[in-house]
């Protein structure tokens, strides 16, 4: 029976183990959580950080595994690489996907090979303020603040003048593990939303796009992501120039297989801008709605790459089902207790999964990032109307309501 180590077994992560016994696999997880729900589903569970790479190396070596997956964790893709590489496993370059993980090599090598990049500068939190100032005095506000090492658009501000740097530079750095931080021109947009959703690539070719449009509120949270939408409205010539400049990273990279999350801004004359290439499967269940809406199994097929089988869709006709896509991430704009939520009846029947982080009586905290999600909603339209008129109404028609 073939071993597959997976790093980490947190809620999101269940999934992957599921789908690993499915196939017929030995499940060992890792995951320093005392709480993860991951260790009562796997076939063996060590208590280790997936950020231990010396320990999940002893561990690998000790139980001869046959693959490593580090799914939709972005602290954990390094880990698993570097060891990958260290037994001779299937795995992706650790110092592409090194680069893709860290936010200033990643913008480094953006502008280095020719793909479209904002003006940036790398500093540390000790650094003087004016320092900083002066080191981006030629930068054109707005421009943006963030961990280099975070995901989920954790710690990130958008400055329109220079009030509120040094809480912005104090909010990236509590998100920093790395503690280096970033500075960038805010990119203005042409096409109005951020597209975002994965694609995937087996033998150095992207086989899969799934690109997807970013639902954000751009009152209380414009940063980060609420939702995502399928299909997205770009146009085709925009579709083109967006998988064009994917495979060409990919390439650079000698990215070889697996999902991979993007964040990708088209500006006024639809120059590509990437704001991220995640180099594992995306959070929020994406590779689920995926899946959904193009009757694969995604889940799956990041175990099989993962061992080195290849993946079961790969060689067949991919296309997307009829309809509209989307997920929908519950969140509350207010520390307190959580009580229920609330689905309006008038959506009642688009909505075909529910997936609830919390239970009543659980304590939630404020949405500032992904990682404060309570849980997820995916919902089907037949008509493109129907699911923006969801999206213009969302906070009323979908409520956390606390205790």
């Amino acid at each position: 029976m073939k071993k597959i180590l997976l790093l980490g077994g947190s809620a999101q992560q269940l999934v992957a183990i599921k789908a690993a016994k499915e196939l017929g696999y030995y499940t060992i997880v890792c995951d320093y959580l005392p709480d993860n729900p991951g260790q009562y589903e796997a076939d063996k569970f060590y208590a280790t950080s997936t950020t231990d790479i010396e320990a999940v190396y002893e561990i690998a070596k000790e139980e001869q595994i046959n693959g490593i997956l580090a799914y939709a964790s972005d602290p954990a893709a390094l880990p698993a690489a570097i060891v990958a590489e260290k037994l001779g496993l299937p795995t992706n370059p650790a110092k592409s996907v090194e680069i893709l993980g860290l936010k200033y090599p990643w913008r480094k090598f953006l502008h280095d090979n020719g793909f479209a990049c904002p003006k940036f500068y790398p500093f540390n939190p000790q650094t003087p303020i004016d320092e900083i100032k002066n080191n981006i005095k030629n930068f054109t506000f707005p421009f943006v603040v963030k961990p280099t090492d975070s995901s989920g658009s954790k710690g990130v501000t958008r400055l329109d003048d220079w009030n509120g740097l040094e809480k912005a530079i104090s909010q990236a750095d509590e998100y920093s593990r790395n503690k280096v931080l970033l500075v960038e021109e805010f990119i203005q947009r042409g096409y109005p939303y951020v597209i975002g959703g994965d694609i995937f690539v087996w033998n150095g070719k992207i086989v899969l796009y799934g690109e997807m449009e970013c639902l954000r509120d751009m009152v209380r949270s414009p940063l980060i992501p609420i939702g995502e939408k399928k299909p997205a409205a770009i146009n085709e010539k925009q579709k083109r120039f967006v998988y064009n400049e994917l495979q060409r990273v990919i390439t650079a990279l000698n990215i070889r297989f697996g999902e991979m999350n993007i964040e990708i801004l088209l500006d006024k004359d639809d120059n590509v801008h990437f704001l991220e290439l995640g180099p594992r499967a995306g959070g929020n269940m994406i590779p689920i709605q995926l899946s959904d809406a193009f009757g694969i199994d995604l889940v799956k097929a990041n175990v099989q790459a993962a061992i080195g089988v290849k993946p079961d869709f790969v060689d067949k006709p991919v296309k997307a089902l009829p309809g509209c896509y989307m997920h929908y991430v519950l969140h509350s704009y207010e520390t307190g207790t959580f009580g229920n939520v609330e689905i309006d009846e008038s959506i009642r029947k688009f909505v075909y999964r529910e997936v609830i982080y919390k239970k009543p009586g659980d304590k939630i905290e404020v949405f500032d990032g992904a990682g404060k999600a309570l849980g997820i909603i995916f919902l089907h339209f037949d008509k493109s109307i129907e699911m923006e008129d969801f999206c213009k109404n969302h906070n009323t028609l979908i409520k956390v309501n606390l205790q």
